[in-house]
């Protein structure tokens, strides 16, 4: 039903970035056609951090083939799938792909139309293109982690939120989609290379402008988003729960002033950056006095810019995000439901993870292999 019904994509597995993507098309109505590598027992492995079987949300709405690929007909068949995809996702190293015979070059003579999306941390060239990493490293080169520190403590990174899932799953579904908008207007196909490291750092855009013009400083702690300012910080309850403040625009600030019962004649002044650590004292010490739920009760609803800090647990609770149905479960696994939201072409959570080392003839003949072709492989070893 999702607006990128009738989009076909070829996902080759891997863990991260990638498979969020793949996860975002399938969320928004694409047929994503994820390729395992066959393995002995694959079916029967553990779930481990490699392999969370139905818990891999990133892997919900999809389904599933597993082939050997280190075998011709495993590699043929893998080409007969492209022939019918929209676009292919893979998040290996440079080289790998080119290694299992199937290069962009390859693909791309199979289906000149092809959007060849390739997701790693560094990109396809530059001197650590070869090298290994993880999201803390991409945010480390990209500048991204710097801002994630507070003063006396060392730079901390949101796991794998603002590199692999927002710098590089986000940037490969983005460029996938504008790339197989380009191929139906020219009929030919490309090559997306998405870094993580150029993702991170367009994430860091807003901050780079603050400090373009002057304010913003390297000193961490001291700007108004990064906890220097007592209006933009999060602070702990007299229950040891947090809640987040975020009121920049001066009648946010004052509505936050007037509601919490801060006192006025301390607050007078909102951007003196002299005022702000004795201002922020004055605001520690009064969210110190009442539970996290009491300041819910005053706050909450109210422009002082406002919301409790929830865990993931108790984020599917909220009344907010149970009234937009934000969460769902499927196959007893409480998730985040699909995003954004269409008027028309709603998307939403689709299958359950595909489980793994597993293929089905029912899913190889909707994507065009025949039943002879089916037995041949099955015949050859090369598909699970």
């Amino acid at each position: 039903m999702g607006p990128l019904a009738g989009v076909r994509v070829v996902e080759f597995a891997g863990i991260g970035p990638a498979p969020f993507c793949g996860m975002l098309l399938a969320d928004l109505g694409a047929d994503v056609l994820l390729v395992e590598r066959k393995v002995p027992n694959a079916n029967t492995a553990g779930v481990s951090f490699f392999n969370l079987g139905r818990f891999a949300i990133h892997h919900r709405g999809k389904r599933a083939v597993a082939l050997d690929l280190k075998k011709p007909e495993g590699v043929a068949a893998a080409l007969r799938l492209v022939e019918r995809a929209d676009a292919l996702i893979e998040g290996f190293r440079p080289g790998v792909m080119e290694r299992m015979r199937l290069s962009p070059e390859a693909c791309l003579a199979r289906n000149p139309r092809l959007v060849y999306g390739r997701m790693t941390g560094w990109g396809q060239t530059g001197p650590l293109a070869n090298a290994a990493g993880h999201d803390i490293n991409y945010l480390a080169l990209s500048g991204a982690l710097s801002l994630g520190a507070r003063p006396g403590a060392p730079p901390w990174a949101p796991p794998t939120l603002v590199g692999d899932m927002g710098g590089g799953g986000l940037l490969l579904a983005f460029g996938v989609l504008a790339a197989i908008l380009e191929a139906r207007q020219s009929g030919q196909g490309q090559v997306v290379d998405a870094a993580i490291t150029e993702g991170a750092a367009l994430l860091t855009s807003i901050v780079g402008s603050l400090k373009a013009a002057g304010i913003w400083s390297d000193r961490p702690g001291t700007n108004v988003l990064d906890s220097g300012a007592p209006f933009y910080d999060t602070y702990q309850c007299a229950d040891g729960k947090w809640i987040a403040l975020g009121a920049i625009e001066p009648q946010f600030f004052a509505e936050l002033v007037k509601t919490s019962g801060l006192p006025a004649n301390e607050f007078e002044t909102q951007f003196d950056v002299a005022q702000w650590p004795r201002q922020k004292d004055f605001v520690t010490k009064l969210i110190a006095t009442q539970t996290r739920d009491q300041w819910c009760a005053l706050l909450e609803g109210t422009d002082a810019c406002f919301a409790p800090v929830l865990g993931l647990e108790d984020a599917p609770m909220h009344a907010h995000n149970r009234a937009r149905g934000s969460f769902v479960e499927l196959d007893g696994v409480v998730q985040p439901g699909a995003a954004p939201r269409f008027s028309r072409t709603r998307s939403e959570v689709g299958l359950r993870p595909p489980a793994s080392g597993t293929s089905s003839d029912a899913t190889l003949a909707s994507w065009g292999l025949s039943r002879d072709e089916i037995i041949a492989l099955r015949d050859s070893g090369a598909l699970a």
